[in-house]
């Protein structure tokens, strides 16, 4: 897999024109319309984006492939590479790009579950949503061109709006009483120190926490009290729930690099990659060397 692409090679790549303010703040925001000429390698980026696709589009995130035959949303963030492909050869719609920077001071990005490891990423929309989404982006695109002082907040608003649009098409959760809230939050904080172990974009790049007990450190509370939030709150372990995030990285390494075994196991965490391997194939029911050559036929 290459290295995570950043804002400007996005431009070099894509040969979309690079803005006259590229460089007037910390922070970048563009809404650009799709285009033929331009293909998505499969990678992880340093900006996150959210795209309008129309017509038939496989896409791939993660371990994942899914495909969307009219109308969809798709949502991508830095914590996880992604990639689609036209169908029809046809690239219909369009996207907006956006640092964190952009959003310092007003929301906290990354807290949406549409850019959490875990979350959905793609929407099928319906002709009512797919006009919803229309509206916003050429709103954004209107904005964008506007002399006003406090376009940017505008801007920001849409993007909101977006999110929140896709977010509602997906059961609403019941409320929760304090005692449950502080359980919730530890589970948060938890899910959040495990993606800040990825990705991992280097051979020699290694996970930091790796055992329940690391992660109870880091949170300052007891190893028991964690495990038992996390059971309540996820139904799973502390080790279940580190095993499945490192599992999906295992085979995102396995599947889109050339990292040896050895490399993967390393990196992973394993001091031994016989470790890593019985991981692997209890989990998979097949070995590292067998997964990577059946996800690339």
């Amino acid at each position: 897999m290459q290295a995570m692409k950043n804002i400007e090679e996005f431009y070099k790549r894509t040969n979309y024109p690079l803005p006259k303010d590229f460089n007037d703040n910390i922070g970048h925001f563009n809404v650009l319309r799709r285009t033929a000429s331009i293909n998505i390698p499969f990678s992880r980026k340093s900006y996150f984006k959210i795209t309008l696709l129309k017509g038939p589009n496989k896409v791939h995130y993660a371990d994942k492939t899914l495909e969307s035959q009219d109308y969809a949303l798709m949502f991508s963030d830095p914590l996880v590479p992604y990639s689609w492909d036209s169908l029809d050869g046809k690239k219909d719609g369009c996207f907006c790009i956006f640092t964190e920077e952009f959003f310092y001071q007003f929301s906290a990005i990354r807290n949406y579950p549409v850019f959490k490891i875990d979350g959905n990423k793609l929407f099928l929309l319906d002709e009512y949503a797919l006009k919803e989404v229309e509206r916003i982006f050429e709103k954004m695109f209107e904005e964008k061109e506007s002399e006003y002082d406090f376009k940017d907040d505008i801007l920001r608003n849409l993007t909101l709006e977006l999110i929140h649009l896709a977010m509602k098409m997906q059961p609403a959760k019941k409320a929760q009483n304090n005692s449950q809230d502080k359980k919730t939050k530890i589970s948060s904080l938890f899910v959040e120190l495990l993606n800040r172990q990825f990705p991992i974009n280097l051979p020699y790049e290694r996970l930091n926490l790796k055992s329940p007990s690391d992660y109870a450190k880091s949170l300052n509370i007891h190893t028991n009290h964690l495990n038992r939030t996390l059971k309540e709150v996820t139904s799973k372990t502390t080790t279940e729930l580190i095993a499945t995030r490192v599992l999906e990285e295992a085979k995102i390494l396995l599947k889109h690099t050339s990292w040896t075994i050895n490399e993967i196991s390393y990196s992973l965490g394993y001091e031994d990659s016989s470790h890593f391997i019985n991981f692997f194939k209890k989990r998979v029911n097949q070995t590292p060397h067998l997964y990577r050559i059946l996800s690339n036929v």
